[in-house]
């Protein structure tokens, strides 16, 4: 299983350079040629107004600020994680690899609330009440994962994802697989935070909020908040010595993985809230570099769906046969009456080519009790 998880990192990463690769060309390519500073060899009556010569400084100034942003994003991201990998290899440690993420997302989203008002017209922050909203929000979320993952690190007191790569079991250290794991997680906060820097690099002054806006940044702050709620509902249940076998309290009444729903959620609605950040006068649908923040939910989505180190392909599956085992009258009541991921009421009565599909519930998390020679860590979410 290690093999495969190495190597589908291996290829999201690659995937990931060239999506980033063509998403800044395409937005390059797509830019009006008046703001890119180019002109028309068959026109020759071009009257450079004060007006005009200021408006083509104040886009270029624009430009160059979403550059500054989106660019210091990157060599901070991968910079710090390469620090982090070093560090880490040398004193043979994964302890502080989940904290490296959760600090790596609070400096990008401080860096970028600060660059951000660098060109010209652009609102200070402290004045610019979307930017606000959006860097909080952002940093609540962010600022809880870091609390969580360090209390999670401190109480298994360490990782068994890291074991065969740093050799903790007598065998042979792996240095570039380590490498691997600190490049995705340098992936996973630069491409989730894409929203957050588009709205902090723009330079439009929109004061107020419409319905959409609002609306898209209530739903913003409920998935976090449920993922929040999730994870203390969670914790508070394995404190209390894991009574009932498996987790059903609060949320969890609801949805079989409510935190990964959250996590998911948020990122489709920031996604969604930064859609009026855009300055292209035609609109964010034209605006190709708010289209690459679509990234943000999508690879979320990947990690926690598809990757099966972690996420529900980790939760689900073989690792349910310890329920089985305990409880299987019980728990097989829970599963089919639980949504797995969307919290739904009545989701015993869904039909099964719809669990299927839209609600995610798919063939390959299901338990099959002819893989238990397989094996089923005892693994949590």
């Amino acid at each position: 299983m290690m093999k495969r998880a190495q190597q589908t990192l291996k290829t999201l990463t690659l995937s990931t350079i060239l999506f980033l690769l063509v998403s800044f060309e395409t937005t390059a390519l797509f830019t009006p040629r008046q703001v890119l500073g180019t002109h028309n060899h068959h026109q020759h009556n071009i009257s450079f107004t004060p007006s005009k010569f200021q408006d083509r400084k104040t886009e270029r100034s624009m430009i160059s600020s979403q550059a500054l942003v989106y660019g210091t994003a990157v060599a901070t991201t991968f910079g710090m994680q390469a620090f982090g990998f070093v560090a880490a290899y040398l004193l043979k440690t994964e302890v502080f690899y989940d904290i490296f993420g959760g600090v790596n997302y609070l400096l990008l989203a401080v860096l970028s609330a600060i660059l951000g008002a660098s060109a010209d017209g652009a609102l200070p922050w402290v004045d610019d009440p979307r930017k606000i909203l959006t860097t909080i929000l952002f940093s609540c979320s962010r600022g809880w994962l870091l609390l969580f993952l360090a209390w999670r690190a401190h109480e298994r007191k360490g990782d068994s994802r890291f074991d065969e790569v740093l050799g903790k079991n007598g065998g042979t250290p792996q240095p570039l697989n380590f490498f691997v794991f600190w490049m995705a997680q340098a992936f996973w906060v630069m491409l989730v935070s894409m929203p957050m820097l588009f709205v902090n690099s723009s330079s439009l002054k929109k004061p107020n909020f419409s319905v959409y806006d609002i609306v898209t940044a209530i739903l913003f702050g409920c998935g976090v908040l449920i993922e929040i709620v999730a994870d203390i509902q969670k914790a508070m249940w394995v404190k209390a010595g894991r009574q009932g076998v498996f987790c059903d309290v609060g949320v969890w009444k609801f949805s079989r993985h409510p935190n990964y729903f959250g996590e998911i959620f948020q990122w489709w609605c920031l996604f969604a809230f930064s859609y009026s950040s855009s300055v292209n006068p035609k609109g964010g649908y034209a605006d190709w570099l708010w289209w690459a923040g679509i990234v943000s939910p999508l690879f979320t989505m990947q990690i926690l769906l598809n990757m099966q180190p972690t996420g529900i392909c980790n939760a689900e599956g073989k690792n349910l046969k310890r329920y089985y085992d305990k409880c299987p009258e019980r728990y097989a009541k829970y599963h089919k009456n639980t949504s797995i991921l969307i919290p739904f009421i009545g989701y015993g009565l869904v039909p099964m080519f719809l669990k299927r599909t839209l609600f995610f519930d798919f063939e390959k998390y299901q338990y099959k009790p002819c893989d238990d020679d397989a094996g089923a860590a005892n693994k949590d979410e």
